[in-house]
């Protein structure tokens, strides 16, 4: 295990390895990159820390997978939060953004302080579905579950629980942090993969040590994930160091948007004609995307028939 006192970026996915049951893990630490997202959007705190809960997720999910293109994480429902959408890029492009109805949301009773977002409370009933896009021509893998569970990482635990090929365990923090309330995220993934012949011809003593870490990790606090001060080699060498943890080389991500000008306009004279004609009826055609919340402006000229 390299030095525990080692500095405490931000922005990256740590694996690492429980030795020597072989069990694959990874700690995600997220903080410029989150609190950006986050801001750009004048949420109210529910709606931030939720969307913080699933961007989280989805970085921690996404470091499981081998693929070339984006992973997706979104959620339909039919509470006060209607939307939530968070993808990575296999390059480490973070980009989220939620819809609610505020009028809905202000109805709902606050959570206990120090308690996660509830998704019964802020998002009733509906699906998470998880999907990979490796470009137009491959085929596009997605996988839907029912929204089972208090929060997101139960939710996504409900789904591993449904597979027959992968045992996992989750756990996510999102808090405000530091003087100017800056958002901070954290999430913890154990997982494993059956050897030939499945989980029946795994020896006890694996088995055992497939809980021992499940058990190690739950102690793992909320204030430890998202602390600032406290590394992610330290904080993995204070859960796992008796079972011998590995780590391995940090994968770094980061807020960026993939919205640009260029194709907001290509995407706009695509429409049909007499779409195209209705919007440059105005002197001025202004869209927003809903990652970034940044503005395009298109003058009538500008989408004029080619």
């Amino acid at each position: 295990m390299p030095d525990t006192h080692s500095p405490t970026p931000d922005d990256i996915i740590q694996p690492f390895q429980i030795d020597p049951f072989a069990l694959r893990g990874r700690l995600v630490r997220l903080g410029p990159s989150i609190d950006r997202i986050l801001s750009q959007h004048d949420y109210p705190d529910p709606v931030a820390a939720i969307l913080g809960e699933a961007l989280t997720l989805a970085v921690v999910l996404s470091g499981m997978l081998k693929y070339e293109g984006i992973f997706t994480l979104q959620t339909k429902s039919d509470g006060p939060i209607r939307l939530i959408v968070a993808d990575v890029s296999t390059a480490g492009a973070v980009r989220g953004y939620a819809q609610y109805d505020r009028e809905r949301l202000d109805a709902v009773p606050p959570a206990a302080s120090g308690d996660s977002p509830s998704v019964p409370d802020l998002m009733g009933g509906g699906h998470i579905a998880f999907t990979v896009d490796q470009g137009e021509h491959t085929e596009r893998y997605q996988a839907i579950v029912e929204l089972s569970g208090t929060t997101l990482a139960e939710c996504a635990q409900h789904y591993f629980r449904q597979s027959e090929q992968i045992q996992a365990g989750i756990k996510l923090a999102v808090a405000r942090s530091g003087e100017n309330g800056a958002w901070r995220g954290g999430g913890l993934m154990l997982q494993r993969v059956p050897p030939e012949g499945g989980y029946a011809v795994i020896a006890d003593d694996v088995e055992d040590g497939w809980r021992r870490a499940m058990i190690l990790m739950s102690t793992a606090t909320e204030q430890e994930l998202v602390d600032p001060q406290l590394s992610a080699h330290r904080l993995l060498y204070r859960l796992f160091h008796d079972e011998g943890v590995r780590v391995y080389d940090t994968h770094p991500v980061e807020a960026r948007c993939r919205c640009s000008r260029e194709r907001i306009g290509r995407v706009l004279r695509s429409l049909p004609p007499d779409d195209i004609a209705e919007i440059r009826q105005d002197k001025v055609t202004t869209v927003t995307c809903e990652f970034c919340n940044t503005h395009y402006e298109f003058t009538a000229e500008e989408l004029a028939p080619s």
